[in-house]
């Protein structure tokens, strides 16, 4: 039977990062009498608030945390302003002395929206929905759990439920995967591409920095992007073939100097840089979000690459709509085959776009900048277009 009462709902979240925050968090609240346990392979008393990781959180995503009183306004830059280009050549000459170097400004004045986004550190947004959740389970014990410390080691189907082994075998009607990890120390999904790129991250200091406005720049070796963040500096992301490394060999002045032959003229002069980590970039992703009852969300469930910055936005949307499908429905397998269904757009439409970004700057063929250059072009002077793909990036496919 599938049935089971929100009064008598037993949900386990594996991972407490914070997409399984958010989801336990949304869960708590939404779900004021079903039964919620977090697990984490991670100490509760380890501090998680100086993880300097740098990541972007569209509008949507904000109002999510904003949702679940975890919302931390002061340790964020808003995004005001989102600014594409493409380093030349990126037309042919004829139509590049009548377009100009072809870019997209996305303002979030346009969209009458008061940002379009936030940036802030990984620690930034984990601490707080760890405190918040915390003292939920401080005043409701008997119905929020927190089992850190001790990694999910099994998840055992059962006939109407889901085993989880954690040292302790425990039975729940249903499991969330909210744990993915980075790419290369995935184990391969049943959807996987490497894609041969390499991403080099870190900050930089801008000698004129505009608040408030992201920048990314299409380059022939891969997609650059500068991040707002306080104090005149920017996140890095910096997108490269991982089979030809223009940065690896570089020292950090020199990486300084190549940084300022790359952007568009606006960011203006990078004056400092950061040492930079790296990573692999790859598509890992599993075709369908459910098996039996456990459901898969964000990394775990899709693992895409950081070219439109989305892959966290992806995850608290997974997050938000699980939440909402099981506050609907006291049938369970009727609701995950339903959530399999309204998921679908929205994840295929980012994972499709991404990939599809992502292995363009793969390909020599002839005029492929060109043709992304023109893209580019068009969608600027086509404001219904863009104003669409602004509240795409802002609230995913609805």
């Amino acid at each position: 039977m599938g049935t089971v009462s929100t009064s008598t709902l037993s949900l386990a979240v594996v991972g407490a990062g914070p997409v399984g925050l958010t989801l336990a968090l949304h869960a708590a609240r939404a779900l004021p009498h079903a039964r919620v346990t977090v697990f984490d392979a991670r100490p509760l008393a380890q501090d998680v608030s100086g993880d300097p990781r740098t990541l972007a959180l569209s509008l949507g995503s904000v109002q999510l945390l904003q949702r679940v009183n975890a919302w931390q306004p002061e340790r964020a830059q808003r995004i005001l302003e989102v600014h594409v280009s493409q380093q030349p050549p990126s037309l042919p000459a004829v139509l590049g002395r009548l377009l100009g170097e072809p870019e997209v400004r996305i303002r979030a004045i346009d969209e009458a929206v008061p940002m379009l986004g936030a940036v802030l550190s990984y620690g930034a947004i984990v601490a707080p929905l760890q405190a918040a959740w915390v003292a939920a389970g401080e005043r409701e014990p008997q119905r929020l759990a927190t089992r850190f410390g001790t990694p999910v080691t099994a998840l055992k189907p059962l006939a109407s439920g889901v085993e989880v082994d954690a040292g302790i075998a425990e039975r729940f009607d249903l499991a969330v995967v909210a744990e993915g990890g980075v790419f290369s120390e995935q184990a391969r999904k049943s959807l996987s591409r490497d894609y041969r790129q390499t991403a080099w991250v870190g900050t930089v200091t801008l000698a004129d920095a505009k608040p408030g406005v992201a920048y990314e720049r299409f380059t022939r070796h891969g997609p650059v992007a500068l991040l707002p963040l306080n104090d005149g500096r920017a996140g890095l992301v910096w997108c490269v073939d991982s089979d030809d490394d223009p940065v690896a060999e570089l020292d950090d002045a020199q990486r300084l100097t190549v940084l300022n032959t790359m952007f568009h003229a606006e960011v203006g002069r990078i004056v400092d840089v950061s040492p930079l980590k790296h990573f692999p970039l790859g598509l890992n992703a599993e075709r369908t979000l459910t098996e039996g009852r456990t459901v898969r969300i964000g990394n775990a469930a899709q693992t895409l690459h950081p070219v439109a910055g989305q892959g966290l936005n992806l995850g608290l949307r997974d997050a938000f709509e699980l939440v909402r499908a099981l506050s609907h429905s006291p049938d369970v397998d009727a609701m995950l085959r339903r959530l399999e269904w309204k998921r679908g757009p929205d994840r295929w439409a980012m994972i499709a776009a991404t990939d599809f970004l992502a292995r363009s700057f793969t390909w020599h063929l002839p005029g492929a900048g060109a043709a992304r250059g023109l893209g580019m072009a068009a969608v600027q002077v086509m404001k219904p277009v863009k104003s669409a793909l602004a509240r795409q990036m802002m609230f995913g496919s609805r």
